[in-house]
């Protein structure tokens, strides 16, 4: 594959794995990083540094301008905000300013891949049946709804064509989200919420990393639901930790009302130091949700989507990675 890709949040956990596969595949890229992000692990990679500011249009529209891309890549977002108007400004109306640039610079863009998330259509309320990208999206988190914002605002565009991708939870190297569950596993405690089934879906980062790519031949204005291809109950992830880790642990399910009251806490916590977090009243909602179970025919079937790694195999490679880096 050859031409320039431009890729956003390049500097962020998933960033780095989409830079290593586009490199992988021919492209030159270019990664857009704010000037005071750590760019050091991403030195190891034969890359050009650009510095565009997505908040400002006219900074876009003279950096594609000049480098000419012929795909973009936008992953830069926010998984976690003290507001509504926060997500919104970052994960919904960047996209907007990178569309606008794209029009503006007179750019002849091949492709456009905006990398949403499983949480701008929703899990499903009952445990029969699987999310496809036919389902009626509804969000139950302020980040699943600025992601949906994100790409309706992505679809009012039609000057230029784009593929939307939607990955259920990301894990593998680099990750500090799930890194917080598996440190929990990792000290002996397996924690719950209740007693109640659920079906889930991850994605190892590297596959996604592998999707993206193959996104850029894309039909055109399509949209991809992402994982690893298997449904998994609650209980999944933390038995393939043990195992990996070759551990015990102390199993605590803890009653919602108390999640809730915690949750609540945090949150408050966090407004009053203006310092988001990562467990809120919000994000319960995911977290109990009873069906993330998804059906990834179309991407199977239209990208050539493959996944390589199963849950045990990535979480091994993590786990691997969070102990040769000492994170663990």
């Amino acid at each position: 594959m050859n031409g320039r890709v431009l890729i956003t949040g390049a500097s962020g956990f998933v960033g780095y794995h989409v830079v290593e596969e586009a490199i992988k595949n021919g492209l030159e890229v270019f990664a857009a990083v704010r000037p005071t992000s750590d760019i050091s692990h991403l030195k190891e990679f034969k890359i050009q540094f650009t510095y565009p500011s997505l908040w400002d249009k006219q900074s876009l529209i003279d950096d594609f301008s000049k480098n000419s891309y012929d795909y973009i890549i936008h992953l830069a977002g926010l998984t976690k905000a003290l507001t509504k108007d926060e997500y919104n400004e970052v994960n919904a109306h960047f996209v907007q300013n990178i569309a606008i640039a794209i029009i503006e610079s007179k750019i002849v863009l091949k492709k456009f891949i905006l990398m949403s998330s499983l949480a701008a259509i929703g899990p499903l309320d009952s445990l029969d049946g699987l999310i496809t990208e036919n389902k009626i999206p509804s969000p139950v988190t302020p980040y699943g709804k600025s992601k949906l914002l994100g790409e309706t605002l992505l679809k009012e565009f039609n000057q230029f064509d784009y593929t939307i991708l939607r990955p259920t939870a990301v894990y593998g190297p680099r990750d500090r989200d799930l890194f917080i569950f598996f440190q929990q596993i990792a000290k002996g405690f397996e924690l719950y919420i209740s007693k109640q089934s659920q079906k889930l879906s991850f994605i190892y980062v590297v596959d996604l990393a592998q999707a993206s790519i193959k996104a850029l031949n894309a039909p055109e204005k399509s949209t991809y639901i992402l994982t690893d291809g298997f449904i998994y109950n609650r209980e999944d992830l933390a038995k393939q930790a043990k195992e990996t880790l070759e551990i015990k642990t102390l199993r605590i399910n803890i009653p919602l009302p108390i999640i809730k009251l915690i949750a609540n806490i945090i949150g408050n916590y966090g407004t009053l130091t203006k310092k988001a977090t990562t467990l809120n009243p919000e994000k319960v909602n995911e977290l109990t949700a009873k069906n993330w179970g998804c059906d990834i025919s179309r991407s199977d079937k239209e990208l050539n989507y493959n996944p390589q790694f199963n849950l045990k195999d990535g979480v091994k490679n993590t786990l691997l990675w969070y102990k040769n880096n000492n994170w663990l």
